[in-house]
């Protein structure tokens, strides 16, 4: 049995994942006769001036257009109900998000495109807001990662089932993490096993080291590094989905005797490694929890070896879009450089490097919202079209986020402060290419 088959989910199962994503919002018949009223108009073209008079037009549920003033639009936005524009003017950050994934609320252009127009003119136009809509259209507090709770918010997002991410990751190692682009050309299995030797370079392994990994997803880090670098691995994850997966590829490829993985909270990590390491589960720790992280790679990490955090982060402290927290990822909070850098400065860490792979995540995530579009049909087969909507909505906003600079990405290496056995230059990263060839 192979490890999709395993691992696939029930239709009872399928159906609770794809209800995880839903919100029921009372809307008026898709079909609805009366003319908007005055008032409606005006505060269409009120949400237009708040959010910067982006270059849309709104098509109602009449089939009016409201045009943007002084402007020509370049995407059009339909509302197919009225309730569907007070949900809107009352909490945007929510409401755009469940209204489109319920089909109240299309695009008629380019979902990317528009997000990220949308982004440009909101960072502009927020300095002018009024306090009470600053208040209205806030986002909230991301909810606990202690140790329960983090159970609970990986289990939403990750364990929906390793059939619906094989459709649209990379064929190589399940990677749901940033890609490494050193040239534009790579195809996404290029760029993941890229993305998969930078880190080890930089991490510097060697034949016979120990390596512990928390978060390793379905695993595609620690048996690149046991299989190319000869390196013992315990990864962490408290995904039983991914676990599963993760244990059963490492036997087929033969590597289970290089490679523990282990189903367990990264904070109940024990014994010493040449190197820590971990790859996109920063997001889900939470500030409260740093100076926590920080003691455990400090006594986890020995007197020579070196870690590497990689994140989604910001450029400076702020809270994740509500509908995203809510609806998608339970928890998360990508943090700001300096809140990223407090790690090492709790740990008494010297950061011996800092690169920021904004860009290549945009790249990553248009390759994944494509392979996403062409399976379409099979997602909302296995799940309903509402759970399609809302990660098609996931996908092109994250995309537009990274394009527009609202988040980035940060690899972040460091080792003990006195440790002075560090390379010279950082030229043995680049002596040759990271990416494989193609055949």
């Amino acid at each position: 049995m192979s490890p999709s088959t395993a691992n696939k989910l029930t239709e009872t199962e399928k159906h609770k994942a794809g209800r995880a994503n839903r919100v029921s919002i009372h809307a008026d018949s898709r079909h609805v006769d009366r003319e908007p009223h005055s008032y409606e108009r005006w505060l269409i073209n009120k949400i237009l001036h708040m959010v910067g008079d982006p270059p849309l037009r709104f098509r109602l549920w009449n089939g009016d257009l409201i045009e943007p003033e002084g402007g020509q639009a370049r995407f059009t936005l339909t509302l197919n109900d009225p309730r569907a524009l007070y949900a809107l003017a009352t909490n945007p950050n929510l409401a755009f998000g469940d209204l489109y994934s319920a089909g109240r609320l299309d695009v008629d252009q380019d979902l990317p495109g528009l997000m990220a127009e949308l982004y440009r003119h909101i960072h502009r136009a927020r300095s002018h807001w009024p306090k009470w809509l600053e208040a209205l259209w806030r986002n909230h507090a991301p909810r606990s990662t202690g140790l329960e709770e983090a159970r609970e918010n990986i289990h939403h997002h990750y364990d929906l089932g390793n059939e619906f991410y094989q459709l649209w990751l990379d064929q190589a190692e399940m990677q749901y993490t940033c890609a490494y682009y050193e040239s534009p050309e790579l195809s996404l299995e290029q760029a993941q096993l890229a993305k998969l030797e930078h880190v080890c370079r930089k991490l510097r392994l060697k034949p016979g080291q120990t390596v512990v990994e928390a978060g390793c997803g379905w695993g595609g880090l620690a048996r690149y590094m046991a299989r190319h670098y000869g390196v013992k691995v315990h990864a962490y994850n408290i995904s039983r989905e991914q676990v599963t997966y993760a244990r059963a590829e490492a036997r087929r490829q033969k590597l289970d005797h290089l490679i523990e993985y282990i189903e367990e909270d990264y904070r109940n990590i024990a014994g010493q490694y040449d190197a820590f390491v971990s790859v996109g589960m920063l997001e889900h720790v939470g500030t409260d929890h740093y100076l926590e992280l920080a003691a455990l790679i400090q006594r986890t990490l020995k007197p020579e070896g070196f870690a590497l955090l990689h994140s989604i982060g910001r450029n400076r402290p702020m809270l994740m879009n509500a509908w995203i927290e809510k609806r998608i990822f339970p928890g998360a909070y990508p943090p700001s450089i300096g809140e990223f850098v407090s790690i090492c400065e709790q740990g008494n860490f010297s950061v011996l490097d800092v690169e920021n792979l904004r860009l290549h995540y945009a790249q990553t995530l248009s390759h994944w919202l494509e392979r996403f579009e062409k399976h379409r049909d099979r997602v909302t087969a296995m799940y309903d079209e509402h759970f399609t909507r809302a990660w098609r909505l996931y996908l092109a906003g994250s995309i537009a986020a990274f394009e527009v600079g609202a988040l980035q990405l940060f690899q972040v290496v460091f080792t003990h402060a006195n440790n002075n056995r560090l390379p010279q230059s950082r030229g043995d990263l680049y002596q040759s290419p990271a990416a494989p060839e193609s055949h």
